[in-house]
């Protein structure tokens, strides 16, 4: 008995994700994505592929060289700024759930198959967070949006341990039944009642309102929820079409918010959090670790994880400022360290602690997750008045993308050019930089409105 009290007071509790107000909302997020997940599992099934391809072991038949790498790695950039495009143009024309249709586009091998999975993933970290920043009420919001993060890095995960145990040819085919999967769950649940009241479609906007708040048609509270939602987004519709021009881009507030989401993604690309993640193998094979490299992939996929998880657990409870801070301090550190360990191995026999490497690129995984990642398109929704937010979170995902691109593609090149100490040591500086610019200028956005200006 005194269990299931305990039970029912957990899920009567309105911070409990499986509580009755929450648990749709925690379920749709859950479902569409899928859609992540997939994403991550083809960037990891990728990592040690293409180091594979680079030795005796590779599976084709002709050789490919660092500068084709480069190209492997990278155009999931080019794909991601074009799905960005599309998800961004489309999203309030046709709606949030027929774009996340269009998302379950399956894989296939490296040049394309890296282009697609570029769009595919660029769409969804445009459409995902709004869709879910849309459905999901206010004290839950953090951790149901740092799970799109959460699902990407446990792809990640299942891709590393996939490309380990399965053939290169073998793999593929099974992993497209996973965007067949997201495909049939998207007819589960409704579009966002956000959308539909902005289309005047408000019959259908209360039935959705009430799908996700879990509530029945009698709710009187439930009903004036709706009504305060149907007048603020209708208000603030009005005062768009009245006076929605460019002065309302070069506002105080709009300025502040784009220079910290371009200091977000700079230090989110730039500390070299998606190249590690990408590289991996090629990073311990350059790091002079004593360990087995498959395993260490692993070990840190699992890391990527338990990191997101710590931000789902914390960013609402805490709120975004302080995991970017300690996030931002903890991985600049680890960096230096890496650069500095691979710099004196190279001319000094290490090997007693080549253990070593794991340990400094577990901590920098784990501590880029924990914010500067995990929190990243949480924020970026956050920051700007909601005047301009559409067009700002839309064009800075798709300048995120093109420096997803930009980083791809020069990180194996430094690493061939300069080495690796120096490539991390450069990254570290980066990194250390964005801590400095968030302690002074990141306002915290925990419990903020969406309909704020």
């Amino acid at each position: 008995m005194t269990f299931k009290l305990r039970l029912a007071s957990l899920f009567d509790d309105p911070n409990c994700l499986l509580s009755a107000r929450n648990r749709y909302q925690f379920l749709v997020t859950l479902l569409v994505n899928i859609a992540t997940f997939s994403h991550g599992l083809g960037v990891g099934w990728m990592s040690p592929v293409m180091r594979d391809l680079q030795t005796a072991k590779s599976p084709l038949d002709f050789a490919v060289l660092v500068h084709e790498i480069s190209w492997i790695g990278s155009l999931v950039g080019i794909g991601s700024v074009m799905g960005n495009i599309l998800a961004g143009t489309l999203q309030d024309r046709i709606g949030r759930k027929m774009v996340m249709f269009g998302i379950a586009i399956p894989y296939t091998y490296l040049y394309v198959g890296r282009l697609m999975a570029g769009m595919t993933g660029g769409a969804c970290y445009v459409v995902l967070p709004t869709f879910i920043s849309e459905i999901a009420d206010t004290h839950v919001r953090g951790r149901l949006g740092s799970m799109i993060l959460l699902s990407v890095n446990t792809g990640v995960l299942t891709g590393y341990i996939v490309s380990t145990s399965v053939s290169y040819f073998t793999a593929p085919p099974f992993i497209v039944a996973l965007p067949i999967c997201y495909f049939i769950c998207n007819f589960l649940f409704p579009e966002t009642p956000h959308h539909l009241i902005r289309k005047g479609e408000l019959a259908a906007a209360e039935k959705s309102f009430r799908f996700y708040k879990n509530t029945k048609r009698g709710d009187s509270k439930a009903a004036s929820e709706f009504e305060e939602l149907k007048f603020a987004l209708n208000k603030a519709q009005v005062q768009s079409d009245l006076s929605f021009n460019y002065r309302d881009f070069i506002t105080k507030p709009a300025l502040k918010a784009y220079a910290s989401a371009l200091a977000l993604l700079i230090c989110n690309q730039f500390s070299g959090s998606f190249c590690v993640t990408t590289y991996l193998s090629d990073i311990f094979a350059a790091s002079h670790t004593t360990l087995d490299v498959g395993m260490c992939t692993i070990i840190i996929g699992v890391l990527q994880i338990v990191g997101n998880y710590v931000t789902t657990l914390l960013c609402d409870k805490y709120g975004r400022r302080i995991l970017m801070l300690i996030s931002t301090s903890g991985a600049a550190v680890c960096l230096a360290t890496f650069g500095c360990f691979t710099y004196f191995a190279g001319s000094h026999d290490l090997s007693v602690v080549g253990w070593l490497p794991l340990v400094i690129l577990s901590c920098y995984v784990f501590l880029c997750n924990i914010g500067m990642v995990g929190c990243l398109f949480v924020v970026l929704v956050e920051l700007f008045p909601a005047k301009i937010r559409s067009a700002a979170v839309s064009t800075f995902v798709v300048i995120l993308s093109s420096t997803v691109f930009l980083t791809l593609k020069i990180f194996p090149i430094c690493m061939a050019v300069w080495g690796i100490s120096v490539t991390m040591c450069c990254c570290s500086v980066i990194t250390f930089s964005g801590f400095l610019y968030f302690s002074f200028f990141l306002e915290e956005t925990r419990g903020k409105s969406l309909l704020e200006s």
